[in-house]
């Protein structure tokens, strides 16, 4: 069984942009935990409370584990040694086997790009038994770290892409706990337009992409089963 960690700077992020993903590794018997680093303080809708019951609600349909983490507030997310630290004691004590994280590029979100950095570098940090800070935990190191897009899907380039059909109903329904935000803008009908265009790419109904932090390797290039060019 793998252990897979996932990480959001906000509540609704991992729905958005990954969720559909973990429910498939779920379902197949892999282990699943999300990692919010805020609780959306400075949105304009909600309160801070009711989006973590909104996140609370979300990980019961998706099926997996939830924990908040503090580093700093919405808005106040900062790439600091001391932040990466605290992320790699976080990684320590779950031990992932795999970790998701927001896109490190800049989009329309700082925390997002930040959030992605911290994972980065705590993914990396987590490695290292004689780091002062967490020297109390065992080091750990990951086999594999990826990156999800949130919402500014077009124009992105993934390096993997999962066909999620089987799931789309069950990944709907925890989009929609996210009651709050989906009064300001047609997250849905944006998110669910990018998913239908990949999985069109690839002979599905939809789907949604990752890219890798390393080259994903392989014993024999005959091991990959699975092409767009095979529908």
């Amino acid at each position: 069984m793998a252990k897979i960690l996932a990480i959001g700077a906000h509540p609704d992020d991992i729905e958005f942009g990954c969720a559909p993903i973990l429910i498939k590794e779920i379902l197949k018997g892999n282990q699943v935990k999300i990692l919010v680093l805020s609780l959306g303080e400075a949105g304009s809708s909600g309160t801070p409370e009711g989006r973590r019951q909104e996140s609370l609600e979300a990980a019961k349909i998706i099926g997996a584990e939830i924990e908040f983490l503090e580093m700093g507030g919405d808005c106040h997310l900062e790439h600091t040694p001391e932040n990466s630290i605290k992320m790699a004691g976080h990684i320590r004590q779950y031990k992932p086997n795999i970790i998701l994280a927001p896109d490190t590029n800049e989009n329309q979100h700082p925390d997002h790009s930040v959030a992605g950095k911290i994972t980065r570098d705590g993914a990396r940090l987590a490695r290292y038994g004689g780091l002062a800070e967490i020297k109390k935990l065992p080091a750990h190191k990951i086999d594999s770290l990826y990156f999800y897009v949130i919402t500014q899907f077009f124009g992105s380039s993934p390096d993997v892409v999962i066909d999620v059909t089987p799931v789309y109903q069950q990944w709907q329904k925890a989009m929609n706990a996210h009651a709050s935000q989906m009064k300001s803008k047609k997250y849905l009908e944006m998110i669910t337009s990018w998913s239908k265009a990949l999985g069109s790419a690839i002979g599905t109904d939809y789907a949604l992409g990752l890219k890798t932090n390393e080259p994903i390797r392989l014993d024999n290039i005959s091991d990959l089963n699975l092409s767009s060019r095979n529908y």
